[in-house]
């Protein structure tokens, strides 16, 4: 039998065997299809001294409880509905231009701020494992690209160097991206390397950041799907995202308005975080 690696064990007790909330570390997780009608009226529970759901649950038969019990544990959440809802989740697509004419859009699942910019951070920096399960939570709110499936798309997941990944000892995307293609069920693709003569992105200006990026991805073979999924974990200017993108794109149909041969690929990118709400 395969072992499971550390920050999987954590995953799972999480899930399955430790569920309380990831954030405030008070309220019980509940069924993501839940989390907007768990908060139960308090004069309800104070009068009758049980939770609703339990009162409710007494009119169902026993494998009725058993079955709806399983559901729930199979489908929890990792952040009790108060936390949940205290995060804006999904802002609006953000746009960056990969090609004459042609855009890349991304989707984030929330803002770069509090709580979810701290745990990236501790996850990224100091390998806080303890991190991951409000991260995997995050991830769970990006929707499935309409139409993509394991048959027709890949994840192509933000590519790290040799140099990078033996200075922090492990890759933080490659992890969150296995964990989102497990909860889209659709494949990762690794035919893309990172050029090791690039330098962090942090701290960069927009026009450093697109100057520090060109010729940063190369090719090591073509997709055998016309549907790529770009990830990364946060995007600021979505400068790393363009350029992963036009690494699927000839150079010269990036500045051309005739040559089309960069269609024959639809790319869409998706992140962690990005920007603020103010």
């Amino acid at each position: 039998m395969r072992r499971l690696a550390p920050y999987q064990t954590g995953l799972w007790l999480a899930e399955y065997i430790d569920m309380r909330c990831q954030l405030c570390r008070i309220y019980h997780s509940t069924p993501q299809s839940k989390l907007l009608q768990h908060q139960a009226p308090s004069s309800l529970q104070g009068i009758t001294g049980t939770p609703p759901t339990r009162i409710a649950s007494k009119k169902h038969s026993f494998l009725t409880d058993i079955i709806h019990q399983a559901n729930s544990y199979l489908s929890s959440g990792l952040l009790c509905a108060y936390c949940h809802n205290d995060i804006t989740w999904l802002p609006r697509l953000f746009e960056v231009d990969i090609a004459s004419s042609v855009s890349l859009s991304i989707q984030a699942s929330t803002y770069y701020e509090y709580p979810i910019r701290q745990a990236i951070r501790a996850f990224k920096h100091q390998e806080d494992m303890t991190k991951l399960p409000l991260l995997l939570h995050a991830l769970r709110q990006l929707p499935r690209p309409h139409g993509c499936h394991r048959n027709n798309s890949v994840i192509v997941a933000m590519p790290t160097t040799n140099q990078r990944l033996a200075k922090r000892g492990f890759d933080p995307v490659s992890i969150l991206s296995a964990q989102l293609s497990k909860h889209w069920q659709i494949p990762i693709w690794q035919g893309v390397k990172r050029i090791d003569d690039t330098v962090s992105q942090q701290g960069l200006t927009r026009a450093e950041r697109l100057s520090n990026l060109n010729n940063a991805f190369a090719l090591i073979k073509k997709p055998s799907v016309k549907r790529l999924l770009l990830f990364d974990d946060v995007s600021t200017t979505g400068a790393s995202l363009q350029a992963l993108a036009r690494a699927f794109i000839p150079p010269a149909a990036v500045k051309s308005t005739t040559d089309n041969s960069y269609s024959s690929y639809q790319i869409s990118a998706y992140v962690l975080a990005h920007g603020s709400k103010s």
